[in-house]
């Protein structure tokens, strides 16, 4: 399937492709939506095989934004950036501000920030030839830990549904990734007391969540199989597939990876196997919370409040699911393209374009 073809398949607006030689920038842009608002999506930088891989990956993160703002009651549209590299070994100031030259020919369509690879540093050096950024040091700063207290919210939800209580002291969580995010989910979890059991590609940052919160390690691989209340996927998608569905011993998948199905098909998989899954543009709408409070003059306590709506939020997915016998993934679809027929419809009658009262 072409590109186009792929992007009439799910109504893409827009993808933009980015290189810049003599900085090394290889970068697409993806705009998937505006109905509601200019696209906001973090800029992710990665060593992908190839570009078809990064393209996908673009169009995948791009959507989960559409439904991510809508189902949060975000006026703001979905998009996403993926830049081609090694962000241990292929950074350079001139590459950022290459890149923010391009968001920036976008006119605001496209606001974009932190995501993995790229730091708050980074950011501001985009910052520096656009004003389209979201989470610069100057503004909300980084999103990951509002994500983590989001996700935290999400993993008490489901307890409730799962287990009667949304207590988890006492309940074993395994985490597979623990940068960023996955690190101050941790710490949420080990001040409540619940039990955890982790894993990371990288050795330095499993060290420090083992000796800070007395975490059991286990291998990248062997994470899937480990017996748990909650599995916790805190790292890249697609890794709910064929393969590891199979080897899942918990009762809850939950967690702050983009993207986590592989396909479609595998919420039914999960379901079929009673394995409660809590949709993870759902569960990880608190980064996003943090960086449009940014937007308008940030105040943290506001965006950690309306980040502890995702509780709620958790809990009208499953009872959709429940009402209408879907997965909860097609429910949460469900939630957020009712939320996006209204405003669609609503500017098609009066006459009027999408949300504008964003100004920046």
């Amino acid at each position: 399937m072409g590109l186009i073809d792929k992007m009439r398949e799910h109504d893409y607006e827009q993808v933009v492709f980015c290189n810049h030689k003599s900085s090394g920038l290889r970068a697409i842009i993806v705009i998937h939506d505006t109905t509601l608002g200019p696209a906001i999506g973090g800029t992710r930088m990665w060593p992908y095989k190839t570009e078809e891989e990064a393209v996908t990956d673009g169009l995948r993160l791009a959507r989960g934004m559409t439904y991510k703002c809508a189902a949060a009651g975000l006026n703001l549209g979905g998009g996403k950036a993926v830049i081609i590299g090694d962000p241990r070994k292929d950074k350079s100031e001139g590459l950022f501000r290459a890149f923010g030259k391009f968001v920036d020919t976008l006119g605001g369509r496209f606001i974009t920030g932190e995501d993995s690879g790229i730091t708050l540093e980074d950011v501001d050096l985009i910052g520096c030839e656009t004003r389209w950024i979201g989470g610069s040091s100057e503004s909300s700063g980084d999103p990951g830990p509002v994500t983590a207290y989001g996700v935290w919210y999400g993993l008490k939800a489901c307890a409730k549904e799962a287990f009667g209580d949304d207590a988890l002291k006492g309940l074993t969580v395994a985490i597979q990734g623990v940068g960023n995010v996955g690190y101050h989910l941790a710490k949420h979890l080990h001040q409540e007391g619940a039990n955890l059991i982790i894993s990371d590609i990288f050795p330095d940052r499993v060290e420090r969540v083992e000796q800070e919160f007395g975490a059991t390690v286990v291998q990248p691989n062997e994470i899937y199989g480990v017996p748990c209340d909650i599995f916790a996927p805190c790292a890249l998608g697609a890794i709910i597939n064929d393969d590891t569905i199979s080897q899942l011993k918990c009762k809850v998948v939950s967690g702050s990876a983009n993207n986590q199905l592989k396909e479609d098909r595998h919420g039914v998989a999960l379901e079929d196997r009673g394995i409660l899954y809590a949709p993870d543009f759902i569960i990880n709408a608190g980064g996003v919370i943090n960086v449009v409070d940014g937007l308008y003059g940030y105040n943290r306590q506001r965006a950690l409040k309306k980040a502890q709506e995702i509780y709620d939020t958790i809990l009208k997915v499953f009872a959709i699911s429940k009402r209408d016998k879907i997965p909860t993934n097609d429910a949460a679809l469900r939630l957020a393209e009712e939320r996006l027929e209204l405003v669609a419809e609503l500017s098609a009658r009066l006459r009027t374009g999408p949300g504008k009262g964003l100004i920046l």
